[in-house]
């Protein structure tokens, strides 16, 4: 029995184990559905095992081409998709067809979908526009937190957008009419200063109020059981900076913070690492799951990348999921193509017993039942 076959039959026995379900730790949301229930099960199971691979937008389009069935650069470069797929709920407040960066909804869905029922996981974020006069995401032009909870001037206006949200979600169903499960990541890299939701528009009072009616809403108005939510930051040093703005346990499942690789990638890794450690303390004490929603290095000019810097510094904390940017065009994308400089290395990253891609999680029945396709 090859190597392969083998880490199969382990992982398999790690995530259908008879472990006792208090060993483990519950959801946030008490009316979980059971496949979401499973996944955040199986999520810390494997936190034992590896880090789950993920790739923003990886089915739609890549470097050099779009809306190619089957398609995939993760894929076109190790021979199996990613083990988790992210997406984007941005436009979806308008009602428009499209998402933001031009994927149909209605295909986006089918994706979710696909990506379900072989075994895959799913993740939104939300680049939602300004709810307060309509610009984009990146507005900061006024103090608009404050204006969309309970009893702001524009809090009817950001229940619609969570409408228009909630019905799009609620149609996602497996096969046998199920919600499919979304690993759900809103305002994101809120300690940042360039969405309309970061740290220069609000108190940490207002946007704790914002972040949970919001899931409140999502959750207990709209009966969306089939949401884990990610509390994923940008910069922070300390325990104390990346709490400051937290809303509590009942309203998050992972923690997290987004992390590129830019100009020095000696001073990305230390940072990383000791971002990686903070996390690490404050999952134990919150019972969390520690993750790096979005990270990479544009263009990846780094031969050696993804071995020497990325899992290197993974290996040291227990991380449930990392997540590459997306693949945008020729100069704008965060995995390789077949040839690109990194490309042999990103295979030594997909052959590593350390990573989790699609061919390694589709078997293991993440969601409770048992799963061969893929």
């Amino acid at each position: 029995m090859n190597s392969f076959f083998k880490g199969i039959i382990i992982l398999c026995m790690l995530v259908s184990s008879s472990t006792v379900n208090a060993q483990l730790f519950e959801p946030a949301d008490k009316k979980a559905t059971a496949e979401t229930r499973q996944l955040f099960y199986s999520m810390q199971r494997l936190l034992n095992v590896g880090v789950i691979f993920g790739h923003h937008d990886d089915l739609t389009y890549g470097v050099g081409w779009r809306d190619d069935a089957g398609r995939s650069d993760v894929k076109s470069v190790t021979g199996s998709y990613p083990a988790m797929y992210g997406w984007d709920l941005a436009r979806i407040e308008h009602d428009s067809i499209h998402d933001i960066n031009g994927i149909a909804f209605k295909q986006q869905k089918q994706f979710v979908k696909d990506v379900y029922a072989r075994g895959g996981i799913n993740t939104f974020c939300w680049h939602l526009d300004n709810p307060a006069n309509g610009k984009t995401a990146w507005d900061t032009t006024q103090h608009t937190v404050k204006d969309l909870i309970s009893g702001g001037a524009f809090n009817s206006v950001y229940v619609a957008c969570l409408d228009r949200a909630a019905n799009y979600l609620a149609d996602m169903k497996g096969s046998e009419g199920e919600a499919i499960p979304i690993v759900f990541r809103p305002f994101h890299e809120l300690t940042g200063n360039w969405f309309w939701w970061c740290k220069n528009t609000s108190t940490p009072e207002e946007f704790k109020t914002l972040w949970r009616f919001t899931i409140d809403y999502l959750r207990d108005k709209r009966k969306l059981h089939n949401l884990l939510i990610v509390f994923s930051a940008a910069d922070f040093e300390s325990e104390d900076e990346f709490l400051e703005r937290y809303p509590g346990d009942a309203y998050a499942d992972f923690i997290g913070f987004d992390n590129y690789c830019t100009q020095s990638v000696d001073g990305y890794q230390t940072k990383l690492d000791k971002r990686l450690g903070i996390i690490d303390a404050i999952a134990a004490k919150h019972r969390k799951i520690s993750c790096l929603p979005e990270t990479g290095y544009e263009g990846i000019p780094m031969a050696n990348w993804w071995t020497d810097v990325l899992l290197k510094t993974l290996a040291k904390h227990k991380v449930s999921y990392v997540m590459a940017w997306r693949n945008g065009n020729d100069h704008h994308y965060y995995v390789p193509y077949p040839g690109q400089t990194s490309a042999y290395d990103f295979i030594k990253f997909y052959n590593s017993p350390q990573t989790i891609f699609q061919n390694r999680i589709a078997p293991l029945g993440i969601y409770g039942k048992p799963n061969w396709k893929y």
